[in-house]
């Protein structure tokens, strides 16, 4: 048995095909195949449109989520219907930011001095960071190194001041594709029957 299936992305310009693909993991869960269903990458309008069509509250909701973009308000309404937000991308990785002065969450003076007062790496920070606000993450990484280092922060302790600074980097901007630019004619993919 699989301990979970999550759906990629939502398909606002044919919602009735992410309603299909979801009730597809209904299914699997129904039977036994899998433990737990979720979604991801969807806005609070996809939540809605999937829960009025579909009877199984999605686990989890992966999303966008680092320093340079909360999405509190997306989080919150996942928490309010049952929801765990997953952060993908929970470092900033995803592109450069034209609205900061940094490429990434990384080069930040407020991330690095915050790192080099707690004797860590920027990235630990940041991961601690997640975790101190009651978030899940999903670090990627290939280096065996970074890999140690990503689960090497269960002994950092941020202060609220230190929080509050992290905090106020929310730029708002989306590093990943925005979602109503998810259309078929250049995300889809035929997929053969199982």
């Amino acid at each position: 048995m699989n301990n979970g299936v999550v759906l990629h992305q939502a398909l606002p310009s044919r919602f009735d095909l992410t309603i299909d693909a979801y009730r597809a993991l209904e299914q699997l869960l129904a039977d036994g195949k899998v433990r737990a269903i979720g979604v991801s990458n969807f806005m609070a309008e996809h939540l809605d449109r999937l829960l009025d069509a579909t009877d199984v509250v999605p686990a989890v909701n992966q999303l966008e989520i680092h320093p340079y973009f909360h999405q509190a308000k997306l989080r919150a309404k996942g928490e309010a219907l049952g929801i765990l937000s997953q952060a993908w991308s929970p470092i900033g990785g995803v592109v450069s930011y034209e609205d900061t002065a940094f490429s990434t969450p990384l080069e930040d003076p407020a991330i690095v001095s915050i790192a080099e007062a707690h004797g860590k790496t920027p990235a630990q920070v940041i991961l601690a960071w997640h975790l101190q606000e009651g978030r899940r993450v999903i670090p990627k990484s290939t280096n065996p190194a970074r890999m140690a280092q990503n689960l090497d922060v269960f002994d950092i302790e941020l202060t609220g001041e230190e929080l509050a600074r992290i905090n106020a980097l929310d730029a708002g901007v989306r590093g990943g594709p925005e979602q109503e630019d998810m259309i078929l004619e250049i995300h889809g993919q035929n997929i053969r029957d199982a």
